[in-house]
Order: C-alpha cells, then sequence, then structure tokens
C-alpha cells in the first residue's frame, strides 16, 4: 500500500488521556482517520485477522471486487465468494455492491457480466449469488430499494448455516451478527435424543433466517461453562430453548417439554410478533438485604426499589465472576459512606448473572445506572471515570437535576387532581339535576 496509510498502535491501559480523546469504547478496535480528523473516524468492521483489515484498506481506497469473465475464475478452492451479476457495471446496483464489499473484508467479492452465471444457475441479470466452492448457496435479487445495509444483512446471514454451534471459533461470529435475536438450544450432543432435536431445531430454524439466528449450545462442553452460567442453564436441565435479543439481553423460556418443529416455530412466532411473556428468574430476597450501606437487591425487588419516587437509587449490576465487577465492591461501600448522613439515596448492587433483568443497560457488565427520585420512571448510565470523587460529582449532579425537575412533576401532578376533582363534581352537579 505504499505510503498511503500509515499504521499505528494504542495502548489502552497506558495511554489512558489519549483514549479519551478518541472516545474509545470497545476494544480491540480498528479506526481510519483521513486527513487528521480525529471526530470522524471509520471503524473497521470486526476485524478479524490482519489479511481483513488490509483488504479492508484496499477496498476503501480502490475497487472493492474484481471483475471476471470465465465461470472457472469463480474459484472452487475459496471458501465463500459472493458475486454480483449485473447487466450494466455503472448501475446504482454496483455501487450498493461495492459498499457492501467494504464492510465484509474477510469474504471475497468479485463481478461478472458473463451469460454462463444465468444459464448454470437458472438467474436473470441484476442479481448477487453467495457461493461455497462454485455452489450456490442463495441468491439475492437486487431492486431500486436494495440498500447497503440489507445486502450486508443477505450476506452474513447466509454465509452461515441455517444452525450455528457455538464454540471458540464461531463465538466472535455469533455475537457481531447483524441479526439480534438469537434463538439458543442448549443440548448434550451424546445424549440418545439429539438427532431428532437438533433435526428440529434445524428445520424450524429455515423459516427465520434474516429475523432470528439459531444457536446451538453443547452442555456437555465444559468449554460452554460461562455462557450457561450467564443463561442460568444447567446440564442436567438439557434440552431446552431460550431466545434472547442482544440490544436489551432479556431472556424468554420456550414453555414446552416437546421440542419439534412446530412448536418450536410457534415460539419464535410469538416472539417476533411480540406476544411472547419473558420469564423473569430471581434469586430470593436475601434476609437483612437493606441492612448495610450497600442494599443486595434480586430480581424480584430492583424495580421495586429502584423507581421509588422519594429516592435516589444507584445500583452496581455485576458479574460474580467477573475481576472488573468485584474490583468495584470496595469503591461502591466507599460511595455509600460519602453520602450516609443522606436519607434521601440508596447505594445498591445486584448480581446480573443469577437475575433476569427486564432493563437496557446498553453494554457489558459491570454497569452503574442510577435511578432519579422522580415519578417517571427514568434511568441514568453511568459512563465517567470510576473513581469515587468522580462519582460523588456525579450523583450529586443528578439528584439537583431530579430535584428541578420533581417541581415541575409536582406541579403537573396537582394540575391533574384538580382537573379530575372538578370534573367529579361536574359529574355529580348533573346527577342531582
Amino acid at each position: 500500500m505504499g505510503s498511503e496509510v500509515k499504521l499505528g498502535v494504542v495502548d489502552v491501559t497506558q495511554e489512558k488521556d489519549l483514549v479519551k480523546e478518541l472516545n474509545g469504547t470497545s476494544y480491540p478496535m480498528v479506526r481510519l482517520y483521513i486527513s487528521g480528523d480525529i471526530h470522524n473516524p471509520v471503524p473497521c468492521p470486526d476485524p478479524q485477522s490482519s489479511a481483513s483489515i488490509l483488504t479492508w484498506l484496499r477496498r476503501r481506497s480502490g475497487s472493492a471486487a474484481d471483475l471476471i469473465t470465465d465461470l472457472i475464475q469463480f474459484g472452487a478452492s475459496e471458501e465463500l465468494m459472493v458475486v454480483g451479476f449485473f447487466k450494466e457495471l455503472t448501475h446504482a446496483y454496483v455501487q450498493v455492491f461495492h459498499a457492501a464489499a467494504v464492510d465484509l473484508p474477510d469474504i471475497t467479492f468479485a463481478l461478472t457480466q458473463n451469460e454462463e452465471v444465468s444459464r448454470k444457475y437458472r438467474l436473470s441479470q441484476d442479481v448477487v449469488l453467495l457461493l461455497k466452492k462454485s455452489e450456490l448457496i442463495k441468491a439475492h435479487k437486487m431492486t431500486p430499494q436494495t440498500s447497503k445495509e440489507e445486502l450486508v444483512l443477505f450476506i452474513s446471514v447466509y454465509k452461515m448455516d441455517p444452525v450455528t454451534e457455538y464454540d471458540g471459533q464461531t463465538a466472535s461470529q455469533i455475537l457481531n451478527s447483524p441479526v439480534l435475536n438469537h434463538a439458543l438450544l442448549f443440548v448434550n450432543k451424546s445424549s440418545a435424543d439429539f438427532e431428532e432435536i437438533s433435526s428440529a431445531f434445524s428445520s424450524a430454524a429455515e423459516k427465520f433466517r434474516m429475523k432470528i439466528l439459531f444457536v446451538l449450545v453443547n452442555v456437555a462442553e465444559s468449554r460452554n461453562g460461562r455462557l450457561m452460567e450467564y443463561f442460568r442453564v444447567r446440564d442436567f436441565e438439557a434440552p431446552l430453548i431460550r431466545l434472547v435479543n442482544l440490544t436489551d439481553h432479556v431472556t424468554y423460556h420456550l414453555p414446552s417439554d416437546t421440542l419439534n418443529v412446530e412448536v418450536i416455530q410457534e415460539f419464535c412466532q410469538s416472539y417476533l410478533d411480540g406476544k411472547a411473556k419473558p420469564k423473569m428468574q430471581s434469586e430470593p430476597i436475601p434476609e437483612g438485604w437493606d441492612q448495610k450501606p450497600v442494599k443486595e437487591l434480586v430480581g424480584m425487588n430492583l424495580e421495586q426499589v429502584a423507581f421509588n419516587p422519594d429516592k435516589t437509587v444507584f445500583v452496581l449490576f455485576y458479574l460474580p465472576y467477573s475481576k472488573a465487577s468485584l474490583t468495584l465492591f470496595p469503591l461502591w461501600e466507599e460511595l455509600a459512606e460519602a453520602f450516609r448522613e443522606r436519607e434521601d439515596v440508596v447505594f445498591a448492587r445486584i448480581d446480573a448473572s443469577a437475575n433476569d433483568i427486564n432493563l437496557s443497560t446498553q453494554g457489558a457488565y459491570p454497569s452503574l445506572c442510577l435511578f432519579p427520585a422522580l415519578y417517571t420512571e427514568r434511568m441514568v448510565i453511568y459512563r465517567g471515570k470510576r473513581k469515587l470523587k468522580d462519582l460523588v460529582r456525579f450523583v450529586d449532579k443528578e439528584m439537583e437535576k431530579a430535584k428541578k425537575y420533581r417541581v415541575k412533576e409536582d406541579e403537573e401532578r396537582k394540575k391533574y387532581m384538580e382537573a379530575q376533582e372538578d370534573t367529579t363534581k361536574g359529574k355529580e352537579t348533573k346527577d342531582e339535576l
């Protein structure tokens, strides 16, 4: 690439000021800064290898897809290939195709106008083909409404099998999938009914491609223990299915011991239709949970405590096996001690791995969320430095803001109550007449 692009590396554990200036969020990450503009970086999507990063850079500065004229060039040796079959290479469809290629640097892209493609795969022109070793997996017809996002979604979904087994190699692919609804089958692959259950799961998956990602988790694999712990699944409970959306982490449980195609599809459809109800799991409320400076919450009393209109409540959502979570325990005790004279603020913590949380904390645990003393149910996620003085400043600031907003709430509630009284009096007068 010559000297067109210069490469650099930042140690986020050492260069904290620089990370803050560049607004670093998750790691590792690869960004491209153009003409010294640090405010508008271009993120590299899912940098899996040095080869994919180089491909991404080349595609941004040049052609994102090679033009091929011979079917032999489709490359039977390629594990995966995306081919755009277009009548005119100047068409707007091609620009969408190139844009998708830039976002998927780990996949080979090519263009062709060869009519043999139409005959071999029995397809019309202006279509995108997803091929594995020259065998057609799926074709996507391009229309004037086709967007880059739609094409990326199509390729990302169909490059994977209908059901993907969770392991060290597929974990990143699963978590980075643009399909955010995930159906997970927890099953023992050595069980007598495994073939029957996995076949039903695979058959059900076909109906929901592009909508729900189907994932198989082998409960007999010790390396899957962390995932099973997160979903609170024990190996002897398998087989069972959990459905979760990665944006809110609310889990839905299939309420049936029968796992056939019909039952699985009905469950998934009810979820998509918004009819499925999450099964909220909770630890029992511990004895003396509110006697210490830091209160111990569980699923069944979280919202009752957090949304108290007369208390500001600051909650630490943690994972017991996370070092990052455990290091915050002493800090949370110090924070509670700093406000010990205040009766209008509560500090609490909750084990997010043992209790279903019907709130979107919008990020990985540990997560720090403040619930202002308001009638309106609000949650403010803390994203600042995890230092005592910064946390104290944050709590004071949010309490002051809530105090001002509470005055408005009280005025509105008073007006509402007066209006209700006037309506009631008017109705009574009318009845008397």
